[in-house]
This record gives structure tokens, sequence and C-alpha cells, in this order.
């Protein structure tokens, strides 16, 4: 099979399994799809899928560049990386969090497009709290400050409880 019809093979099967789906997707260029995957920890998890020349290109945004303890941060996704099948975590020039994975245009096929997407999701949200856990505590800490200050709800700071400043 020739590059230009594997290329077109890959994105024809993308197409196919997203039209299938519940998923909100759109095709900004042939090839090149962007996915939200909806999530429990993190709400939802954009996905790029680039179908290249050889392989399947897959991107998915973790989590902005942590505020603070980066060197647990980046060692936790080194350690969690030994885990991983298919993906592993990267860091871009900004230092923001993402999934990264390729897959040969041989190997899409709708139950591996399922499964990469799942394996996305999947990564994203386990990893979430985690990341915040690590690299976001003060931030946590004043939101929790700011919205009892207000008497905002808290609810989607439970996971965080035991960061919630006290009043000793």
């Amino acid at each position: 099979m020739s590059p230009e019809s594997s290329t077109h093979a890959a994105a024809t099967t993308i197409r196919e399994v997203l039209q299938a789906s519940d998923l909100e997707w759109v095709e900004h260029a042939p090839g090149v799809f962007e996915v939200d995957l909806p999530g429990v920890r993190k709400l939802k998890t954009n996905v790029r899928l680039e179908v290249g020349r050889h392989a399947l290109g897959v991107h998915a945004f973790v989590a902005r560049h942590p505020d603070e303890n980066h060197e647990a941060v980046y060692r936790w996704l080194l350690e969690k990386n030994l885990k991983l099948f298919g993906m592993a975590f990267a860091i871009d020039s900004a230092g923001d969090i993402y999934l990264d994975g390729r897959l040969p245009l041989h190997a899409v096929t709708p139950d591996e497009v399922d499964r990469v997407l799942g394996s996305a999701l999947t990564y994203a949200d386990e990893s979430f709290n985690t990341i915040l856990e690590l690299g976001f505590a003060s931030s946590i800490r004043k939101e929790w400050q700011w919205r009892e200050a207000r008497g905002e709800s808290t609810r989607n700071l439970d996971a965080f409880r035991h960061l919630r400043p006290t009043d000793d």
C-alpha cells in the first residue's frame, strides 16, 4: 500500500469511528482531528489525532505548566511513563503537560482508534488530581480560602479536602 493510500485509509477509519461515536469532534484539515473526551476527575480531555505519512500522532493536553514543585511533578510523570502503554507523558516548550503517542498507519483500525482514545482518557483522567496536588497545592489552598470566605461552593475541591486550610 502506498503512503498516500495508507494515509487516506487511516483518516477514513478515524472519521468513521468518530462519526459512530457520541463524542464531540472536528476535522480541522484532512487527517487532523480534534476530539473531546468526557472524564471524571478531568472533566474533558482534548485529544488531537494527526494522520502523518507513516504514523498516527496522538496528542492529549493534560495540565498546564505546574506553579510549583516542578521536580516532584516531572519525577512522578517519568515514573508513571514506565506503566503506560502506547503513550507517554511529555512537556512542551511552555512546560505544559501532554500525553503523546504514535501508531503505525497499518495498525489504525476501529479497535485501535478506540483503544488509543480510551488510553488517552484513562491516563489523563487518572493522573489529573495527582498532578494538581503536586504542582498546584498553593493555588488549591488559596481557592479553598477564597470560596469559603465568599460562601461559594467547594464541591469541585472535595478531592483536595486534605489541602483545605484550617483555622488553627
